[in-house]
C-alpha cells in the first residue's frame, strides 16, 4: 500500500522509518520531506498548507492512507479537505485541532470539565492583562493564543515584561491570533504523555521527557526542544491513572459532547506538582523530539496501529513496547533560535557507524548535488536506544563528535534529571 507522509522534520523522518518497516507498506511519498526521508522514501516538493495540490499528488500516485505529521495543516483543517474529497487519512479534524490551534480554547475545556490546569485568563487588550495581574503572584506565564512553533510562550518575573510581552502579541508577532492566555506559574516537573486515538477508544503511546530551553542548565529562550528522553520515570501507574480520569477522559468526552470526537495523536503536556498532574498544553500530533525517542522503542506496526485507529478498531490492537531506554540529542545551527545561517555543509554523516539501536533522525536538511547542508534551526537528532540513560548519553554524545559539525551546537546535559 502506498502512504502520504505530510511534513519535513525529524518527527517526520521518525515516521518515515518506522512506517518503512511494515510488510504492508509499499511505497511512502513525503511531502515535502527532507534529506532523511528522501533515502527511504520519495520526496514530493509541495507547500504542506496547498491542500489542492497535496490531492492531486495523492490521486496521481495512488496514495491509499495519508498521516500528518506537524500541527499547522492540522489547525488549517486538511483533514477535513482529504476526507471531503474520500482519502483516508490520519489526524484531528479541523475543530478537534484546536486544542492546539487555541490555548483559549483548551483552556475554557479546561474550565468547562473541572480539568486541573493553571489558573488563567483569557486576553484580548491591556485592561485585561492589568485585571490579572492584581490578583496574581510572580512569575506569570504569557502564552500566545494561537500557533508560534514552540516560541509563543514566556515566563516573566516583573510586571514591565508581562506587559511589553502582551502588547507585543496584541500588535500581531504571531500571524495565528493577537489574542493571548496569562497564566500563574506552576513550579514542578515537566513531562508528555501521549495517546494514539480513534473515535471510541485509546491507547497509551508513550511518555517522554523533553528539554525546551536552548542552554544547558535550562536557561535561555524556549525552543521547539533540544533533547528527550522515554520513558519518562516520574510517570508511574498511581500518576498515569489521574492523568487519564482527571485530563484525558473529560477531554475526549467533552469533544464528543460536542459531536466532535477526536482522533489521531495526542500529545499531554503535563506539569507534576505534589504528585498530581496539571495540564500545560495540548498537541495534536506527536511532539518533536519526543516522536524520535517514542519510536525506537515502539514493537508493534505502527501501520497496522494507524490502520486501526483510522477505522475505529483500535480496541483490537495491543501495543507492544520495548524495555529499553531511549534519548536523543538534538544537533542546531549555531544561533538559534534566534538568527542562523543555512546551507551550511554536513560532510561527516557517513562516517558514524550506526548499531541497530542507533539513529541518526533528518530535520532541517536537504540534499544538493549528492552532498548534504543543514536547512533549518534544528538540523539533526542523534538518537539512541539502551539500557541506561547514561550510558545513551555518552554514546550519543560520542556520535556528535564524529560528525564534527562546526556550524552546529547541542546540550550536552540532555536527561540530567534521570542522570545526575
Amino acid at each position: 500500500m502506498n502512504i502520504g507522509l505530510i511534513g519535513s522534520g525529524g518527527r517526520e523522518h521518525a515516521l518515515c522509518k518506522k512506517l518503512n518497516d511494515s510488510k504492508h507498506v509499499s511505497r511512502i511519498f513525503c511531502f515535502p520531506g527532507n534529506a532523511g526521508t528522501s533515502e527511504i522514501a520519495t520526496n514530493v516538493s509541495v507547500d504542506i498548507l496547498n491542500f489542492k495540490k497535496i490531492l492531486k499528488f495523492i490521486k496521481l500516485l495512488k496514495i491509499k492512507i495519508v498521516i500528518v505529521g506537524p500541527e499547522e495543516p492540522l489547525v488549517k483543517g486538511i483533514v477535513d479537505f482529504l476526507k471531503k474529497n474520500n482519502i483516508s487519512v490520519f489526524g484531528p479534524s479541523k475543530f478537534a485541532s484546536q486544542l492546539e490551534g487555541s490555548k483559549a480554547f483548551m483552556k475554557k475545556i479546561c474550565a468547562q470539565n473541572n480539568i486541573p490546569t493553571a489558573k488563567f485568563k483569557i486576553c484580548t487588550k491591556i485592561k485585561d492583562v492589568d485585571n490579572f495581574l492584581k490578583n496574581s503572584n510572580f512569575p506569570v506565564v504569557v502564552k500566545a493564543d494561537g500557533l508560534a512553533a514552540g516560541k509563543g510562550v514566556s515566563i516573566c518575573k516583573t510586571k514591565s515584561q508581562v506587559y511589553k510581552i502582551s502588547s507585543s502579541i496584541f500588535n500581531g508577532k504571531f500571524k495565528s491570533s493577537k489574542k493571548l492566555v496569562l497564566e500563574e506559574y506552576l513550579d514542578g516537573e515537566e513531562a508528555s504523555y501521549f495517546l494514539v486515538v480513534d473515535k471510541n477508544n485509546y491507547k497509551f503511546f508513550g511518555s517522554a521527557q523533553d528539554h525546551k530551553r536552548v542552554y544547558e542548565k535550562d536557561r535561555g529562550p524556549n525552543t521547539g526542544g533540544m533533547g528527550a528522553y522515554s520513558p519518562a520515570p516520574i510517570i508511574n501507574k498511581i500518576l498515569e491513572k489521574k492523568i487519564i480520569e482527571k485530563i484525558v477522559l473529560p477531554t475526549l468526552n467533552a469533544l464528543k459532547k460536542k459531536k466532535k470526537p477526536y482522533s489521531g495523536f495526542l500529545y499531554v503536556g503535563l506539569m507534576i506538582k505534589n504528585g498530581e498532574p496539571f495540564l500545560i498544553e495540548y498537541n495534536i500530533r506527536m511532539g518533536d523530539p519526543e516522536c524520535q525517542v517514542i519510536l525506537p522503542r515502539l514493537e508493534t506496526d505502527l501501520f497496522k496501529i494507524i490502520t486501526n485507529a483510522i477505522k475505529n478498531k483500535l480496541k483490537k490492537i495491543n501495543i507492544k513496547w520495548k524495555r529499553s531506554k531511549s534519548m536523543t540529542i538534538v544537533l542546531c545551527s549555531k544561533g538559534y533560535p534566534n538568527k542562523y545561517k543555512n546551507n551550511r555543509p554536513i560532510r561527516n554523516i557517513n562516517k558514524v557507524v550506526l548499531s541497530k539501536n542507533d539513529f541518526i533522525y533528518h530535520a532541517g536538511t536537504k540534499f544538493n548535488h549528492n552532498q548534504l547542508f543543514s536547512n533549518g534551526g534544528r538540523v539533526l537528532n542523534v538518537t539512541s536506544v539502551g539500557a541506561n540513560f547514561r550510558n545513551i548519553r555518552k554514546k550519543i554524545i560520542s556520535m556528535i563528535k564524529k560528525l564534527n559539525w562546526k556550524d552546529g551546537f547541542y546540550r550536552k546535559d540532555i536527561g540530567w534529571r534521570v542522570i545526575n
